[in-house]
């Protein structure tokens, strides 16, 4: 059994050995599910971000950037006047014509000077689309097939993408493209790239000598000055790479195979590498592979190395549990029919362009909460779709924050209306009702996890550092909601801030603003009570021996006595002390005015002191921005709904401080749904209403506490669950996929909905 190279991808399937079974669908209800639902051709977009899945990769990149490139010596100056493409391929079938010869042609009705390999190319696209004078590399190529899924739909995509392998794999072959070890050109200019990177560390070297620096400094800088060295050094290559004729310049132009900076490694030098902890040595590798490793090059080289292996197995077993994990808690969220109230959270501009996102693109797919006016003009009104067209036009203009329906801001109870969620990025539309949306998004979001790095990026060398946690377990620390490792310190109350050190740490002191102060002369009166106790306004704080000339409170504070002096501090008066390490980097300045929840210094947020002091809405905010944040670095696109449906699981359980006239249990942890509806009941019956506080827990302790004992039972600590659920009689009512999964019915989404809604008409 064949298959097909495009849909590799999709399976994350790759020639080494690969397995994979065939099932066959034996039901006429199955196999028309498979043919209508489950076919390649019909799921040409990627749920996680939609774009298009047909990754045009390696050896069809490689044929069709041969293809349409121009070869130095071959394409000329003057075209070659040829009658239409059947002469140009006659002349290359007799060799009069290579394929990067440049002609001057009519094609479809259009003069043209091209290239004959591009008249090739463009003869597998439908009549009317424009014809691509250009040189195909895989960037191009994807952004051309983008482009023919938009104008033609997925029928016609699917067919020219087949042509397109055919074309690539058989030009590919064609072009008998190989490489041997003079296609790797030595760098010139390389030995003065090393020699004034040795020129630094020895000055650093020097001034640390002389007690200028410290060690933290030293190395730091050092290394520094060395990833210049590198970063230049790679530069240079670049250049010289686009000059050259080569196999391996080819592949790697193309976009086929191979980047900048393995090449650099083979004939630039190795650079810089990190130790088995991930830290940089101070010792860059000057040789490359080219040239051969010195014995002690290849010691430092091989920790870094081992260290990578460890990480990639570690890496994927993390990812795997990290996905099953969220699949667990967002397994019972679906799109309903109805559509409720959706107040709408904010988009901001700034926030999303310091995540090296568009805004436009950030924005486009979802409904409007609030009409948007650009210059003036109403560009879409609530409730409307912010189209891809109506996207671009905001992104252009100054509008800073557009307020967009959000899975977060939904008051549904169960399940997402379809305006909350914006279109389903796997079909282009708007979502449909029955659409098991949380398991998409637990996989959207699961599955670029084994790309994140694992590392803890070590700032400085000293045990002091300031560790900042990235990566997988940084996204893993966001969603189980844990304490970070380097905690920001964040402000308690809004006010002033005056900064001072002392030894070697900061103080920051924020006084509340419109805080009330008095210092009051004794004038050898006696203090009447304890520094520090609390006084009532008319209280009598001090006086003579006598109580005479009695000094009185005039507002409710707290007295404290120093030397001849008393102050009043009014109550929410009191100055907040932080002493800050003296590695942390402040991001307040002395007279600063900041409000409760602002960060103080640099650091990871703590999400249940943010959610304390700043609400509910800032904590979601910062969770998604930071993931977001950390699939930007590695380059992975990921669209915001799926992590709202993931972070709005997060809030979606509660703790029962009253359980009023209900059957609840005074401290129990329940879903904020079950609480909501049976609240709605309790008041219509003229009876005491439950009260509760929200809860922020991490996505395993909200799957531990889920609605369903059945779902609880098959995640975590089975005994537990199934003790617990038998000695309080608890009630499954088979909301979600799992609990439906286990006893053998069908899932509530999809076919599974419309099948039962069929029977019950018959």
């Amino acid at each position: 059994i064949q298959l097909h190279p495009l849909v590799c991808k999709g399976f994350n399937a790759d020639f080494d050995g690969d397995q994979m079974a065939v099932h066959l669908p034996l039901s006429a209800a199955a196999q028309k599910e498979a043919h209508d639902l489950m076919q390649a051709s019909k799921n040409l977009l990627k749920p996680a971000d939609g774009s298009p899945i047909l990754h045009i990769e390696q050896d069809i990149v490689l044929g069709c950037y041969y293809l349409t490139y121009e070869k130095p010596g071959v394409t000329s100056d003057t075209p070659v006047p040829v009658a239409g493409i059947e002469e140009a391929l006659m002349g290359l079938e007799a060799g009069s014509l290579k394929i990067q010869t440049l002609v001057k042609t009519v094609f479809r009705g259009e003069r043209l000077t091209t290239t004959v390999g591009r008249l090739i190319f463009n003869s597998i696209f439908p009549e009317d689309f424009e014809f691509q004078n250009d040189v195909m590399t895989k960037k191009k190529l994807t952004t051309v097939m983008g482009r023919v899924f938009a104008q033609y739909g997925a029928d016609v995509t699917a067919e020219v993408a087949d042509e397109l392998k055919r074309v690539g794999f058989s030009y590919a072959t064609f072009a008998g493209i190989s490489t041997g070890m003079d296609d790797y050109i030595d760098l010139e200019g390389l030995d003065s790239l090393i020699e004034e990177g040795e020129k630094k560390a020895s000055a650093i070297s020097d001034q640390y000598d002389q007690g200028l620096i410290t060690d933290e400094e030293r190395y730091r800088l050092t290394v520094n000055a060395w990833r210049e060295v590198d970063e230049n050094a790679q530069n240079k290559l670049v250049d010289a790479y686009q000059g050259v004729d080569t196999g391996i310049s080819i592949a790697m132009i193309s976009g086929a195979r191979g980047s900048i900076s393995q090449i650099k490694q083979v004939s630039g030098m190795k650079g810089m590498v990190v130790d088995a902890v991930g830290r940089e040595v101070e010792l860059p590798i000057r040789n490359n592979y080219k040239k051969g490793l010195t014995p002690i090059e290849y010691f430092v080289d091989t920790r870094g190395s081992r260290k990578g292996l460890i990480d990639t197995a570690l890496r994927t077993a993390d990812s795997g549990y990290l996905t099953r994990r969220m699949v667990d808690v967002a397994q019972d969220v679906f799109t309903v029919e109805e559509d409720a109230f959706d107040p709408g959270l904010l988009m901001n501009r700034a926030d999303t362009e310091e995540l090296g996102m568009n805004f436009g693109v950030r924005i486009s797919g979802r409904f409007a909460a609030e009409d948007v006016k650009v210059d003036g003009k109403t560009v879409v009104k609530e409730g409307d779709l912010i189209t891809e067209e109506i996207a671009n036009t905001i992104d252009a203009s100054n509008v800073n924050d557009v307020r967009i329906k959000s899975v977060l801001t939904t008051t549904n109870l169960r399940g997402i209306s379809p305006k909350s969620y914006g279109l389903d990025l796997a079909t282009g539309d708007v979502v449909k009702p029955f659409q098991p949306v949380g398991v998409i998004a637990a996989q959207s979001v699961g599955e670029p996890g084994t790309q994140l790095t694992m590392r803890t990026k070590h700032t400085a060398g000293a045990a002091l550092s300031d560790d900042v946690t990235q990566g997988l377990p940084r996204v893993e620390e966001l969603l189980e909601a844990r304490a970070p490792k380097s905690q920001a310190f964040l402000s308690e109350a809004e006010g002033v801030v005056a900064i001072w050190e002392d030894g070697n740490n900061y103080v920051i002191q924020v006084t509340p603003t419109g805080a009330r102060i008095e210092t009051v002369k004794l004038e050898k009166r006696k203090p009447q009570m304890k520094s520090g106790s609390d006084v009532l306004a008319g209280d009598v704080f001090a006086s003579d021996k006598d109580g005479d000339r009695p000094l009185v409170a005039t507002f409710d504070a707290i007295v404290e006595f120093h030397g001849d002096e008393a102050t009043l501090t009014a109550h929410n008066s009191n100055p907040v002390k932080y002493e800050v390490p003296g590695f942390k980097v402040l991001t307040v300045a002395d007279g600063d005015k900041v409000k409760a929840g602002d960060r103080l210094t640099n650091g990871s947020l703590n999400l249940h002191d943010l959610m304390r002091l700043s609400g509910i809405e800032a904590t979601q905010r910062y969770i998604i921005n930071e993931i977001l944040g950390m699939f930007a670095q590695q380059g992975v696109d990921l669209a915001d709904q799926h992590l709202e449906i993931i972070v709005r699981q997060m809030f979606s359980r509660v703790q029962i401080e009253d359980s009023g006239d209900s059957l609840f249990v005074t401290g129990d942890i329940v879903s904020k749904a079950a609480v909501v509806e049976e609240n709605a009941k309790l008041v219509a019956e003229g009876k005491e209403p439950i009260e509760f506080t929200q809860l922020l827990l991490g996505i395993a302790k909200v799957s531990t506490w889920s609605d369903s004992f059945l779902s609880a039972a098959s995640f975590q600590d089975t005994t537990r669950v199934l003790i617990n659920a038998a000695t309080s009689g608890r009630i499954d009512n088979l909301y979600g996929l799992k609990e439906n999964v286990i006893i053998g019915r069908k899932i509530p989404v999809g076919t599974g909905v419309l099948a039962e809604e069929v029977a019950l008409e018959d």
